[in-house]
């Protein structure tokens, strides 16, 4: 009896031999969509006092968000106004800002909100809460810190030009308005030197 139970066992063993063996368990697809309560709440896209340049919604701000649970760091390209869910964080751009190429000293801005689904405490359902409302500037990030114990945000980039702002040539290839290139100044004829005078000779003495 003692030899048919080792085989029975081993029978047993199989199940989770091969449970152990298996590829791992697919992860759930991240959410992307924002939730609807989130976007009929969403701030427009805010004029600047004063600003020039390139209006504020055809702007392109390049926002990083650095999830430290897993350290994967995405770059999120937005226009004012528009909102992004990363899983369980939802960015909302409301402008971007940048100094003109004559102001110093240079700096890049936007104002964002970093919206959080979270639980308040383990005895709670999970709810949406805005952890972050401001300025992020790229060159002082000590000014406004985003504090979240899980997401870390700052600004990267705002694609914007101002008048008089010199375009890159690249920018400028296969288009009707690139200047052509000034022509080479035509060679002048190089003047041939007249030949020395010959000093006459000296008239010979009698001895």
């Amino acid at each position: 009896m003692r030899a048919l139970a080792v085989p029975a066992a081993l029978l047993l063993l199989v199940p989770t031999l091969g449970a152990c063996t298996g590829e791992a368990p697919e992860q759930e697809p991240e959410a992307t969509e924002v939730p609807e309560e989130l976007t009929r709440n969403a701030p427009p896209a805010v004029a600047v006092a004063g600003g020039i340049g390139t209006p504020m919604e055809e702007r392109v701000a390049t926002i990083g968000l650095l999830n430290k649970r897993n350290n994967i760091t995405r770059d999120l390209e937005m226009k004012p106004g528009e909102s992004r869910r990363v899983g369980d964080v939802v960015m909302r751009l409301s402008a971007c800002e940048r100094t003109a190429p004559w102001e110093e000293p240079p700096e890049t801005g936007a104002f964002v909100q970093v919206i959080v689904q979270e639980r308040a405490d383990a005895d709670s359902n999970l709810e949406w809460r805005r952890v972050f409302s401001g300025w992020l500037f790229k060159n002082s990030p000590s000014l406004n810190v985003v504090e979240h114990p899980i997401y870390d945000v700052w600004v990267k980039d705002c694609k914007m030009s101002f008048p008089g702002e010199e375009t890159p040539v690249s920018d400028n290839e296969g288009r009707g308005d690139a200047r052509p290139p000034a022509a080479a100044p035509s060679p002048t004829a190089t003047p041939t030197p007249e030949p020395a005078a010959t000093a006459p000779a000296a008239p010979a003495t009698e001895a």
